[in-house]
């Protein structure tokens, strides 16, 4: 559903189907015990919350099926952003043992599906097909665009140091390769000689998205990548700690 024919600022939407279960996230979150998550949680929680609802009910989702520069906001601000900052906002405690939540948040798993979300999407027969049905951007895109950026970076930024599913090293390593897809997706796309997508947007519009994905991809990985480093160091310490603990028991015995 296209209306090109409004103003972009003026276009603003509520969409309960996305509403609703932000809304409950937010109140299962706050009725949290006391102590189980810190103030830094709460706000990066919070941060990635708003940061959704900014591309959600704002004219940048509103109209993110009309254009391909909106569209690639909604994308890398739900994908790169909202996704990882509600990790960070995770209690450490929470480590489900369900079995879909283990494997969609399994190492290998998590990054080819997070890579074949931030590919597939922007070919052109997919692409099309999820513009032309409003349906399947509201409840498919969007819903993937925060739920496996989430399984995605819960491997790699988690805060606890201990159990990890991958190490601290592998994380920056992980960060690094998804570099790949994610800028080659948009220099693809900025540099096509013409419309790929059957002249749905202007070559212009066309050009200046895949701009934002090239270049906002490789400056927003770089914070992340900066996150797990930190992790990695932090979690280097305390291998440090340990053994010296270790080494100053066993010379007091």
């Amino acid at each position: 559903m296209h209306h090109h024919d409004v103003s972009v600022w003026g276009s603003w939407e509520l969409t309960p189907e996305i509403l609703i279960p932000l809304l409950l996230l937010i109140y299962i979150y706050i009725r949290q015990p006391k102590g189980a998550v810190s103030l830094r949680q709460k706000l990066y929680f919070f941060a990635g919350i708003l940061s959704a609802l900014s591309v959600i009910v704002s004219p940048i989702g509103a109209r993110a099926m009309d254009y391909f520069t909106l569209h690639m906001l909604q994308h890398i601000t739900l994908m790169m952003i909202a996704g990882p900052l509600l990790v960070l906002g995770t209690p450490q405690s929470f480590h489900p043992t369900n079995r879909i939540f283990v494997t969609l948040t399994q190492p290998m798993v998590s990054w080819f599906t997070y890579a074949a979300l931030m590919i597939g999407v922007h070919l052109p027969v997919p692409h099309k097909f999820i513009m032309d049905n409003a349906w399947a951007h509201t409840y498919v895109e969007v819903p993937l665009y925060l739920l496996l950026p989430y399984f995605f970076y819960f491997n790699l930024l988690d805060r606890n140091l201990t159990n990890r599913r991958i190490s601290p090293a592998m994380s920056v390593i992980s960060l690094f390769l998804m570099m790949v897809p994610e800028t080659l997706t948009g220099f693809f796309i900025y540099t096509a000689p013409g419309s790929i997508y059957d002249n749905m947007y202007t070559l212009n519009d066309q050009r200046i998205g895949g701009s934002f994905m090239w270049a906002g991809a490789m400056i927003i990985d770089a914070i992340w990548m900066s996150f797990a480093v930190y992790h990695w160091i932090k979690s280097e310490e305390k291998k440090s700690q340990d053994m010296d603990a270790e080494i100053a028991a066993e010379n007091g015995k």
